[in-house]
């Protein structure tokens, strides 16, 4: 954990801040009108996910979170990649 605790302030603030990007994700990955709307708020929940973990690591220093993280984002650009290839191919906007 960080001795400083303006920097634990901090971090708690940057993970809110996050934690409701992630919601704003979620509603639209619900209400979204097109496949590609869903395609896009899934990505920015999964990149929110990861910046969650992120921030969390640096917290409770506890770096093997990172590890995950990575593997998290690797996975999640993949299948961006893939579902925006398979709905380009599909002809959906």
């Amino acid at each position: 954990m960080n001795a400083d605790p303006a920097v634990a302030l901090i971090l708690d603030v940057m993970m809110g801040g996050v934690a409701l990007a992630m919601a704003a994700a979620g509603l639209r990955l619900l209400r979204g009108p097109t496949n590609a709307d869903r395609v896009m708020a899934l990505d920015v929940l999964t990149i929110s996910a990861v910046a969650e973990v992120a921030l969390l690591a640096w917290r409770t220093d506890v770096t093997a979170l990172l590890d995950v993280a990575v593997a998290v984002a690797m996975v999640t650009f993949m299948g961006a990649v893939a579902l925006s290839w398979y709905l380009e191919r599909k002809g959906e906007p």
